[in-house]
């Protein structure tokens, strides 16, 4: 099924936000407080020197979060991203160790059921970069992707997420079309 996200309303978008002020699910930590988190594990030279970096593959070591939360510590070769992808209804925050990570987002809520391809409006795209010991918060239905565009130096970063991961939405995209690729399990990644 295809479906157009012309007719998606965009999120308001603040530049310097970084949306830790977002809604927590009762009983969990909140954005501000994984954001928080991120910053000071981000922080911590021996933790971070504690990840071993691999001159090819992302490398990575799981964290124990704030109120049952997920977090990772991961390493990012030169050259190296994620792709596109969403948390699958978590929200969560990142922040910057060393180096630095380049973000582009989406600026609009996607249905997350019933498409296969989706047309993206015009004015969704966001882009930023996130210098070391920069951080941002996100929200539930935050779709992006992360890379290290450097050719020759390391990433290292913090990610914390609420409710742990229950699954990852994986996407390619080609100009305006975003196209469902592939539901990751966390059996698949851990």
């Amino acid at each position: 099924m295809s479906v157009s996200a012309s007719s998606l309303p965009a999120r308001p978008h603040d530049p310097a936000s970084d949306e830790s002020s977002l809604p927590a699910r009762p009983g969990g930590p909140s954005p501000a407080e994984l954001l928080a988190f991120a910053r000071a594990a981000a922080g911590d030279a021996g933790l971070v020197a504690s990840l071993p970096l691999d001159p090819e593959d992302r490398t990575w070591l799981r964290l124990e979060g704030p109120g049952g939360s997920e977090a990772w510590l991961i390493g990012w070769p030169p050259g190296t991203g994620t792709g596109w992808h969403d948390h699958g209804g978590s929200y969560g925050a990142f922040a910057t160790a060393a180096g630095a990570l380049t973000e582009d987002s989406l600026a609009a809520r996607l249905p997350t059921e019933g498409w296969k391809t989706l047309e993206l409006a015009e004015g969704v795209d966001r882009h930023r970069v996130l210098g070391t010991g920069d951080a941002r918060a996100f929200g539930e239905h935050h779709v992006h992707e992360v890379r290290n565009v450097s050719d020759e130096r390391h990433s290292v970063s913090v990610h914390a997420y609420y409710p742990p991961l229950p699954l990852m939405r994986r996407y390619s995209r080609t100009g305006p079309v975003l196209r469902l690729e592939e539901v990751e399990l966390p059996q698949e990644w851990r």
